[in-house]
């Protein structure tokens, strides 16, 4: 037969000791900031860089033109967590200096649920970038979309590469 469970009331149990860093790191003081310091990013300087030359608004790589770009990249497909720009389904845009925007874009498929709707969001998004003063969405079947047309982004995403 096993012994029984023996139970003990008490009034009040003592609180643990905190953790402090101190006790974890074993090196000195002084010598602990220079362990945890950031490393400079060898690349960091690079990706700051600007395209060189004297680069207008409108034209790629122009503050403009890569604010159509971001708007666009907030528009996701809505079967597919992936924005309409990574997914491949914008073809062109082209930003004059008067400020009209013309996107050239497709569907995955002309049968898309959002066949309807995602030119009219698209164009909507668009005009509301500043200094966009009218936007035209052109919808295109051809060359039709395949999932080559992906940014490796999104194929990672989709767990295709």
């Amino acid at each position: 037969m096993s012994e029984p469970i023996r139970v003990e009331e008490v009034d009040a149990v003592a609180k643990p000791a905190r953790a402090q860093v101190a006790d974890a790191v074993e090196t000195a003081p002084e010598t602990m900031g220079e362990s945890f310091e950031r490393k400079r990013d060898y690349l960091s300087g690079f990706l700051a860089q600007k395209p060189a030359g004297d680069l207008k608004g409108h034209e790629p790589g122009g503050a403009l033109y890569e604010a159509v770009i971001d708007a666009l990249k907030d528009i996701f497909d809505p079967e597919i967590p992936v924005n309409i720009y990574d997914l491949g389904l914008i073809y062109n845009v082209e930003v004059t200096e008067d400020g009209h925007a013309a996107v050239t874009m497709t569907l995955t498929t002309p049968h898309c649920p959002v066949a309807e709707s995602m030119p009219g969001e698209v164009e909507m998004r668009v005009a509301s970038v500043p200094g966009i003063a009218f936007a035209d969405v052109n919808l295109v079947w051809d060359p039709p979309w395949d999932p080559q047309k992906m940014s490796d982004d999104a194929k990672l995403e989709l767990g295709m590469l």
